[in-house]
């Protein structure tokens, strides 16, 4: 009989196929005394298990490319952290073996991140499988990760890696359903990334049997357990038209009625902009340059790197827009040279436009980098700082760009309330607002968006954010000014159409997700759009204000 679950749609598309579950390594090693002078010899054991799981994920991460490079050399970096192969090298020196060393160090160090605060709690997934591989690799067993098949399949895990998402073969991995995540986790976005359709956030997603038939709609994020054939050709119909409605729709975003709505892309680098074209984005709207930063933490690349890499995004979108967000350091992504290694709460802390005004230096270089990339190209360049909480804020970023002499629109993103609260005071300082969705819900709830429990609070239908949405929205148009989306609440096809309803005056998302969202804005008008928005806002859930908005589209 078929069963009928529900969890977080992340990544659009159906897949229908047999279940597999995540392989997973022997996780805990057996704690025994080793003699003295074993010592020498388990440490160089620890260190080349360390170097050679270091040394994997980075190669993962060359080959995966874009955002998936960088949170793989993250992870590499956590490997190598010298702090950690202290701890390892001090518990071999008492009687540890190099598994157990490695396995109670890392324990040590977990401990630490889940009491540092939300956003750096977020990071446990990842630290347990950089420790679970390099256990696996001291053990001889196995390496967690992909199961091998020859059959196409639905993986089916607790959590995904990113050193097991990035690298997942579309043509064998037909979707992906995880027990935890949020929809603007690791996972979630690396799905994205690579148009393999997921739903995550699923209660007992590990409990299902080895083998049985599921179908998977990860725009919906609803699953089916051992459907009928008549089900799952229902489901299939369902696929082909959504693909069909997607082929039939090109150009330019835009509503049923012809109001524009341009549809960007975020990317992470050069490597991102090609599927961004093939997508027909008609720009970039979040370009993180913090990935330029994490190949090497202990320093800022020179000037003529960044100008490098800048250069070939801006060439790749004559007349198009390009905007940029500057480095984005602190809470999840600390750099050795910037971030403070003593904050109690780092994502409350300094981090994005608050380090860069305590490092003069590096805003100053990236600033003149841009510079000189848009120097003669033919690109509409917009600039614009992280986690800008006032007005004083917004001047300070400003002021730094007329002083690099920039020749560009100079902006804030809204991803703190306060900012959205006061948005007119701050557009008085900048050009244009780009709202980062997925950190405002996070600070407007206090729900670290990597918890799966608080996917509820992650959920970007909340009335409560899109409230502030509204807010900044409405404050742009007083001013004659732009006000974008660049989080994850754009790839939203629905959602989409409530944002443009809002005041929204662009959307930028994950390339495979602008077809989706290109194709659904233009069977409606702005009106619609408009309509959809207020019975969104005049409800008290996410789960009603999604109902009230279709309600509305469907015209019922």
């Amino acid at each position: 009989m078929t069963e009928t679950l529900r969890g977080v749609g992340v990544s659009h598309g159906v897949a229908i196929g047999q279940v597999r579950h995540m392989g997973t390594a022997v996780l805990e090693p057996l704690a025994r005394q080793t003699p003295t002078e074993e010592a020498p010899r388990e440490q160089a054991r620890a260190r080349q298990a360390v170097e050679a799981v270091a040394a994997d994920l980075q190669a993962r991460g060359n080959l995966a490319g874009g955002e998936a490079q960088a949170v793989l050399e993250a992870q590499s970096l956590m490997a190598l952290d010298p702090e950690l192969m202290s701890d390892v090298e001090r518990r071999i020196t008492v009687g540890s073996t190099a598994e157990r060393a490695v396995y109670d160090a890392f324990a040590s160090y977990r401990a630490l991140l889940a009491n540092a605060g939300d956003y750096l709690a977020g990071r446990v997934a990842d630290l347990d499988d950089v420790r679970n591989r390099i256990v696996a690799r001291l053990m001889g067993v196995p390496m967690p990760g992909v199961p091998d098949s020859d059959e196409p399949y639905v993986l089916i895990a607790r959590d995904l890696a990113p050193a097991d998402t990035a690298l997942l073969d579309p043509t064998l991995v037909l979707g992906f359903v995880t027990e935890e995540g949020g929809p603007t986790s690791h996972s979630a976005i690396l799905a994205r990334a690579l148009g393999v359709p997921a739903v995550v956030a699923m209660p007992g997603a590990t409990r299902m049997a080895e083998g049985v038939v599921v179908a998977v709609d990860g725009s919906t994020g609803e699953i089916l357990v051992d459907p009928s054939e008549e089900k799952q050709q229902e489901w299939r119909q369902l696929a082909a038209e959504r693909k069909a409605a997607l082929s039939a729709s090109t150009g330019p975003g835009q509503t049923s009625d012809g109001y524009r709505v341009p549809l960007l892309a975020n990317i992470g680098g050069p490597a991102d902009v090609p599927a961004a074209v093939a997508a027909g984005a008609e720009g970039v709207g979040l370009f993180r340059t913090e990935f330029l930063f994490l190949d090497d933490s202990t320093t800022a690349p020179s000037e003529e790197a960044q100008v490098a890499a800048y250069r070939k995004v801006l060439e790749a979108f004559p007349e198009g827009r390009v905007v940029v967000r500057v480095l984005d350091a602190g809470a999840d992504k600390p750099l050795d040279f910037m971030t403070p290694g003593d904050e109690p709460n780092p994502a409350l802390g300094v981090r994005g436009l608050r380090s860069l005004l305590d490092h003069p230096e590096v805003m100053q270089t990236q600033l003149r980098a841009l510079a000189k990339a848009v120097a003669g190209l033919p690109v509409y360049l917009e600039v614009m700082a992280p986690m800008v909480a006032d007005r004083i804020d917004a001047k300070a970023f400003a002021d730094a760009c007329r002083t690099a002499g920039l020749s560009a629109k100079f902006g804030a993103m809204v991803e703190i309330p306060s900012a959205a609260l006061r948005a007119r005071s701050i557009l008085q300082e900048v050009e244009f607002l780009s709202l980062g969705t997925n950190d405002l819900a996070q600070y407007t709830f206090a729900a670290d968006r990597q918890v799966g429990s608080l996917a509820r609070l992650q959920d970007s239908w909340q009335p409560a954010l899109l409230d502030l949405i509204a807010m900044a929205a409405t404050a742009a148009k007083a001013t004659g000014k732009s006000c974008g989306v660049c989080g994850e609440a754009a790839a939203d096809p629905v959602l989409a159409c409530v944002l443009t309803g809002l005041g929204v005056t662009s959307l930028s998302m994950g390339a495979s997700a602008i077809p989706y969202v290109r194709a659904t804005l233009a069977k409606y008008t702005l009106a619609q759009c408009t309509r959809a928005a207020a019975a969104a806002r005049a409800t008290d859930t996410a789960d009603e204000a999604r109902a009230a908005a279709n309600q509305v589209l469907s015209g019922e």
